[in-house]
């Protein structure tokens, strides 16, 4: 059985990751922590972080950027691994995960989901075709009207993937509507749509002469997520310290 501390339990993604590890035998909710105390869990729930003593094998985290210098400060002290899966975080925050992976594990992924791991895989292997033959990427990413950051993290991890085979000489371009200039061949344009309840569409388009070849993956549930992060949290627990991520939970299985 592995037990685990759900970080953000009250949040849309802690309740679906709740419901879910309530049918799973194999893992079990300790103890939640969110600021938001209106629901009923089957399990204690704390304020912050700081205030759990339950003891656990890992910690599932879908709260927000604000907390996350906390949540990493604690799980070094406890030596209790984490499935981070908030995204936003900063490049000093990002610098600080990274130096808290080598003293605990860590799993750190902008898109739980097994669809999009494998489209980060393939992507690789189109760039490396299309992008010499003189094709443009762009990535359009649409989520729903209450996500704050933007672009995604997903859509920064899936032009992250391209930019790595060709060792990150691609400039990302956010916005286009303040500089009047022909598109340059070193880019990859990235789009953010936000409205409605939209789970999260992200379109990766290569676009060539006289062709376009595009890769979509459309998430219709936040359980895509959260079956990731359950697979994730199962995988991490008594891993030594490290900075993990899906691709390694799709490899084991």
């Amino acid at each position: 059985m592995v037990n685990v501390i759900m970080h953000g339990c009250n949040g849309r993604m802690g309740r679906y990751i709740t419901d879910l590890i309530k049918q799973d035998d194999a893992i079990n909710i300790v103890a939640g922590v969110d600021p938001y105390q209106g629901i009923t869990n089957d399990y204690p729930v704390y304020s912050s972080i700081d205030e759990v003593e339950q003891a656990a094998d890992a910690v599932i985290d879908f709260s927000n950027a604000g907390v996350a210098d906390s949540l990493l400060d604690w799980c070094v002290a406890k030596k209790i691994p984490c499935v981070f899966c908030t995204t936003g975080l900063s490049p000093d925050q990002l610098t600080k995960l990274e130096e808290a992976s080598k003293q605990v594990a860590i799993l750190r992924s902008a898109n739980m989901s097994l669809g999009v791991n494998v489209l980060m895989k393939l992507l690789k292997d189109a760039a490396a075709v299309f992008a010499p033959a003189g094709f443009d990427i762009e990535i359009i990413e649409k989520h729903h009207n209450q996500k704050l950051d933007a672009p995604s993290g997903t859509a920064i991890a899936l032009a992250d993937s391209i930019n790595e085979e060709f060792d990150n000489s691609f400039e990302y371009v956010y916005d286009r509507s303040q500089v009047r200039k022909k598109r340059e061949s070193k880019e990859i344009g990235i789009s953010a749509v936000r409205g409605g309840t939209i789970v999260g569409d992200h379109d990766v388009i290569f676009a060539g002469p006289d062709e376009v070849i595009t890769f979509s993956h459309r998430a219709y549930s936040r359980a895509v997520f959260a079956k990731g992060a359950i697979q994730a949290a199962k995988f991490l627990a008594g891993k030594e310290a490290g900075l993990y991520d899906m691709s390694q939970v799709i490899a084991s299985k």
